[in-house]
């Protein structure tokens, strides 16, 4: 391997670290919450709220059902505003978090109503509050969920980070775009598509392996 594809392609693997950790870092935040108060406002749920969690789910619906390139080229504009500029890979990252939060927040969802209801009364037999049954019951208990839907969630954003390199937003996929498939590059374009793949089998190995010991050290203290 020649030193100036090593360098090459260094230069767009730490680019899409950085889009990669930073959006996953924000968007997993946004969608936790967002999940939780989905999780929590249905009803028969410890804090029903119909009309909000209606209202809340139509928005993260609008925004899921929207592809990540062309909310990329839709935002635009807010980008500029925000960021300063349209392009880039810190430019991607409003597009990718807009996109992808909600995109979470249903995986989010979906792991918390994996709580059985009986400990839930449980817990509000013995008076715990709202705050205390979410911290201390929901959470915990679907822990190992949780960091599942958190590794789908980051191989979902390696990808959209491929996928943005079609916009100009540098990393792997802007890589094989420009300099793999344009310039006829193929030795480029080759290496790029297997670094992604050990990017997603790793976020898959270690999120497999830490929701196993989460799940096993739980049991052990039952």
């Amino acid at each position: 391997m020649s030193s100036d594809l090593v360098e090459i392609l260094l230069k767009g693997l730490g680019e899409t670290l950085y889009m990669v950790v930073a959006t996953g870092i924000i968007a997993n935040i946004i969608g936790f919450i967002l999940g939780i108060f989905m999780a929590i406002t249905d009803k028969g749920n410890i804090w029903q709220h119909i009309k909000f969690n209606n209202a809340l789910g139509t928005v993260i619906n609008t925004f899921r059902s929207v592809p990540e390139i062309i909310l990329i080229v839709v935002l635009i504009p807010l980008t500029r505003i925000i960021v300063g500029t349209s392009l880039g890979t810190t430019a991607t990252i409003f597009p990718l978090v807009v996109g992808l939060s909600p995109y979470l927040a249903r995986i989010f969802e979906s792991s918390l109503r994996t709580v059985e209801r009986g400990k839930i009364e449980a817990a509000l037999s013995m008076g715990a509050n709202q705050y205390q049954i979410v911290t201390k019951v929901i959470i915990p208990e679907a822990l190992p969920s949780i960091i599942r839907g958190i590794t789908l969630g980051l191989i979902s954003i390696i990808a959209a980070t491929a996928v943005a390199g079609a916009t100009g937003a540098g990393g792997l996929g802007d890589l094989a775009i420009r300099f793999g498939y344009q310039r006829y590059r193929t030795d480029i374009l080759y290496s790029t598509v297997i670094i992604i793949i050990l990017m997603v089998q790793g976020v898959q190995f270690f999120g497999d392996f830490s929701a196993r010991y989460v799940n096993k050290k739980r049991y052990k203290f039952e």
